[in-house]
């Protein structure tokens, strides 16, 4: 194994700028460790907000930080516990302290990138790699928040910032999964690709149609949004329903109708910081087979190389993109 590679690091909080890309050294492995030769790092708000400072680094000492989250990749090296069989396997890993605001490793924009073993989950043989790694986080991140609403075959369910990369993914499982699916996008032009994806009926919000969600009309609500759409979002769920909020991209200061929470409805989320291997093996499963059975759709994506990090954080945050942002070698 080669002993340096190329990674990108922060060095302080700030912009896209502070995105370098550096030499550093390649690490020794741990018996239970895999190294991964990365062949997509997708981008997520979460890269964003922390390299922004919003959502800083909890350790004492946090520079220098190499961002990134999730990686798809290729095991190219095995500690002596960890399975060599794996040696060749393409696998994907996600959050468990993989960069983020935990930070115990470097994360995935990176050439190699390294790992516990039970923090990787195999890709099923035949599987496009790229399509993986465009569903990845995101769609995890659908998968768990969706299960909180419940069975979905036949109920209405709103999905926002649909056009998103979380949101791309959760409209497409839904739809596979039976659910009568609305789309609530930022700008009209987003619509035909929500609709490809599942959607039946799509809203945009820049475009004045967020009075046209229909009070007690939906069954649930999957957020990722969070301020700008909350309100409406719960006044919209019948008596009975659920919104899951699995992201507040729009905001985490909400206002909404006290008396919303009589009729009732229930209000809850998820967070893939909660994430571990055994849940990540398991959505990866279902998530690969609706793709190979073609009941679910991959979300668009884009790619970029590694090094050009700070032009993909630039664009995700300028808005108005389609699916997700892969960074590869």
């Amino acid at each position: 194994m080669q002993s340096e590679m190329r990674s990108i690091v922060m060095s302080r909080y700030g912009g896209p700028e502070v995105l370098e890309w550096k030499t550093v050294p390649v690490v020794s492995l741990r018996a239970s460790e895999i190294r991964i030769r990365t062949i997509a790092a997708a981008v997520n708000h979460t890269d964003l907000e922390i390299r922004a400072g919003n959502w800083p680094i909890r350790k004492p000492e946090p520079f220098p930080y190499v961002p990134g989250v999730e990686v798809v990749g290729e095991v190219v090296e095995a500690g002596s516990s960890a399975g060599r069989a794996l040696v060749g396997q393409q696998v994907i890993t996600m959050m468990q302290g993989l960069g983020g605001v935990r930070a115990d490793r470097p994360g995935g924009y990176a050439e190699f990138v390294t790992v516990d073993a039970s923090a990787a989950g195999q890709l099923p043989a035949g599987t496009d790699p790229l399509a993986i790694a465009a569903i990845g986080l995101a769609g995890v991140t659908a998968h768990e928040g969706l299960q909180r609403l419940g069975p979905l075959d036949g109920r209405h369910v709103m999905v926002t910032g649909a056009a998103g990369g979380v949101g791309s993914a959760a409209v497409s499982l839904a739809s596979a999964l039976g659910a009568h699916v609305l789309g609530l996008v930022s700008r009209p032009e987003q619509a035909d690709y929500v609709r490809a994806l599942g959607a039946e009926r799509v809203l945009a919000s820049k475009a004045g149609e967020l009075s046209l969600v229909e009070p007690q009309s939906l069954d649930g609500v999957f957020d990722t949004v969070g301020a700008a759409v909350f309100e409406t979002s719960v006044s919209a769920l019948k008596p009975g329903g659920t919104m899951s909020l699995v992201g507040a991209v729009g905001g985490s200061d909400v206002r909404f109708d006290l008396w919303n929470l009589i009729r009732p409805v229930s209000l809850t989320g998820y967070s893939t910081e909660n994430l571990d291997g055994t849940a990540l093996e398991a959505a990866i499963a279902t998530l690969a087979h609706l793709l190979a059975q073609r009941a679910m759709r991959t979300p668009e994506w884009t790619t970029m190389r590694i090094s050009e990090a700070s032009l993909a954080h630039a664009a995700l945050e300028q808005g108005g993109g389609k699916g997700r942002i892969l960074l590869v070698p």
